[in-house]
């Protein structure tokens, strides 16, 4: 396994394992929750918010990864394929947007990087209209297929960098993203992003397992006239199987208010 990436799956509380994928009609977990796999499964269960959620993707981390060292030019944007894992940075933040129910219902949300869809498939089920970005087509490809599995009212699926905001400026009531930051380059276009889209009365609410990266985020925050908290922790067992879980915690950014 290239080292780069085994550092950050063990960062972020996963294992990989490249073995040779099943049929997805033997796929472990399609009827109960996939936590504790040992290897890939095209298929993928999770229970949130009272239900079962499955998930088509494509491939694991690894050979998606793998896939992409023929060509040096893949790697030059950092446009990895972390969206073809469920991250345990992803489970916490539904049993958020849960708990936060009654605030985002009816209301313009938007999922920051989301991935195979699922924080924002539980936005759209909890009542919100949810605009689901993320800058890599082929997620947003498997965003809609898992929509459809789930029986849930497609949220609005969009291509998007956050680097280049395409929402009207001060728009989005309620934003979330798990496990958004990896490098400490992130962290400026990330808050340039929150700044430009977050409504007066807006708030971004940022899943994350305890990076390093993230204590920068949190410093330079002041810098973009925001400030955060810790709202929510919960320990998440990850979806392959490994001894400890992984504790996540919950940040709600807003924007801060000048004294009077």
């Amino acid at each position: 396994m290239d080292t780069r990436l085994g550092n950050l799956l063990e960062q972020a509380g996963l294992a990989c394992n490249s073995t040779e994928a099943p049929a997805a009609e033997n796929a472990p977990g399609a009827e109960e929750g996939s936590h504790g796999l040992t290897a890939y499964t095209p298929f993928i269960s999770v229970r949130a918010c009272g239900r079962l959620w499955r998930l088509q993707r494509a491939a694991d981390l690894e050979t998606l990864w793998n896939a992409m060292l023929d060509d040096p030019q893949n790697f030059e944007d950092e446009r990895l394929p972390y969206w073809t894992e469920l991250w345990p940075s992803s489970i916490a933040l539904c049993r958020w947007l849960e708990e936060r129910r009654a605030e985002i219902a009816g209301r313009p949300c938007l999922d920051l990087g989301c991935g195979l869809g699922l924080t924002a498939m539980v936005g759209q089920w909890l009542g919100a209209q949810v605009i689901g970005m993320d800058y890599e087509e082929e997620a947003l490809h498997f965003a809609s297929l898992n929509a459809r599995h789930n029986g849930v009212s497609s949220p609005l699926w969009t291509v998007m960098d956050w680097r280049q905001p395409a929402v009207r400026p001060r728009s989005i009531f309620r934003l979330w993203g798990g496990d958004i930051m990896y490098e400490k380059r992130f962290v400026a276009p990330v808050m340039h992003f929150l700044s430009h889209v977050l409504a007066d009365d807006g708030a971004a609410w940022v899943a994350e397992p305890g990076r390093g990266v993230y204590e920068a985020f949190l410093q330079a925050l002041h810098g973009g006239g925001l400030e955060g908290r810790r709202v929510f922790t919960e320990r998440v067992e990850p979806l392959y199987a490994q001894p400890v879980p992984v504790t996540v915690a919950v940040w709600e950014i807003r924007r801060r208010v000048r004294p009077a």
